[in-house]
C-alpha cells in the first residue's frame, strides 16, 4: 500500500517556520548521555542541567496544547518529575527529549479533557498569556485557531510541527496507529487553515 503524503498547510508553516524551537543538536558541554548517566546515579547537578536544557521545549509543548500559562508550567514540571522518577527504566540509547515530550503531551491532553469535562471554557486565550520567549511568540490568531481543535488534534499538530516529531514517532509517543496520526494531522490542518482564512477575510 503506498504511503500517503504528509499534509502541508499554511498553518503548519506558521508553527514550524516562523517561530521554531532551537534545532536538536549535541551540546558543547557534557553530552546528554553523560547527564543521564549522572542523573541515574543521583547527581543533582546533572538533573538540574537536564531540566535547564529541556524546560523550554516541555513548557511550549504543554502551553500550545492547554493554552493556559499556569497549567503549562505545572504540566511541564510534573512531566519532568515523572520522567526523573522513572529514569531507571529509560533506555540510554534513545534521546531524552522525545521521551519527555511524550509524557508532556499525554499529561496536557488529560488536563484539557478534564477541564472540558468540568465545562470550563476551552476555546479562548488564557487571561494570563504565557511569556513570549517561552510560548514562542505565535500570533493570537494562530493560538485561537489552535484552541478550536480537540486536545487530541492539537497534540499531534504540536508534536509534528513544533517539536518536529515524525508521524511514526508521534504514533509511538501517543500509542496510536500511524493511520490515526495521519488522519488527525489532515483534519487538524484543514481546520486551522479554515480558521485562519476566515480571520483574513474579516
Amino acid at each position: 500500500m503506498p504511503i500517503e503524503a504528509e499534509p502541508v498547510s499554511a498553518a503548519a508553516e506558521s508553527l514550524a517556520v516562523e517561530h521554531p524551537l532551537p534545532a536538536r543538536r549535541q551540546w558543547r558541554q557534557r553530552s546528554e548521555a553523560a547527564l543521564i548517566r549522572g542523573a541515574q546515579a543521583g547527581s543533582e547537578a546533572d538533573l538540574e542541567e537536564l531540566f535547564r536544557r529541556h524546560w523550554r521545549r516541555a513548557y511550549r509543548t504543554a502551553f500550545l496544547i492547554v493554552h493556559d500559562h499556569a497549567a503549562a508550567e505545572d504540566i511541564a514540571q510534573e512531566a519532568f518529575l515523572s520522567a526523573i522518577r522513572t529514569l531507571h527504566r529509560f533506555d540510554r540509547r534513545r534521546q531524552f527529549a522525545p521521551w519527555l515530550g511524550r509524557i508532556v503531551a499525554n499529561r496536557a491532553i488529560d488536563w484539557t479533557r478534564a477541564r472540558t469535562a468540568r465545562r470550563e471554557v476551552d476555546r479562548d486565550l488564557p487571561d494570563g498569556p504565557a511569556p513570549a520567549e517561552l510560548a514562542g511568540g505565535y500570533s493570537d490568531d494562530l493560538l485561537r485557531a489552535l484552541a478550536t481543535l480537540t486536545p487530541e488534534h492539537r497534540a499531534v499538530v504540536v508534536l509534528r510541527y513544533v517539536l518536529e516529531y515524525t508521524p511514526g514517532e508521534i504514533a509511538k509517543a501517543l500509542e496510536l496507529p500511524r493511520g490515526t496520526v495521519n488522519s488527525r494531522l489532515r483534519r487538524a490542518l484543514d481546520a486551522l487553515d479554515a480558521q485562519l482564512r476566515e480571520v483574513e477575510l474579516t
